[in-house]
């Protein structure tokens, strides 16, 4: 069973004189269940005007576990 769990986010929008920028920042608890690295690539794929499916760009490296 897929347990789905939101985390409203608000999208920032900064205008400039010649250009905008908008940001949409992710939760801790997201980018740490994700165990984003920092500056790791990602691709944002539209799938509608509803849904935005982010894909990692590289596979997720397996953390080494601490011998017991």
């Amino acid at each position: 069973m897929t347990r789905h769990m939101g985390f409203p986010t608000k999208i920032q929008l900064i205008k400039r004189a010649k250009s905008e920028q908008w940001y949409i920042n992710f939760p801790s608890a997201i980018a740490q269940a994700m165990e984003f690295e920092k500056g790791e690539v990602v691709e944002w794929i539209i799938e509608d005007k509803e849904k935005m499916v982010l894909k990692r760009t590289a596979p997720v490296k397996k953390k080494r576990q601490a011998p017991t």
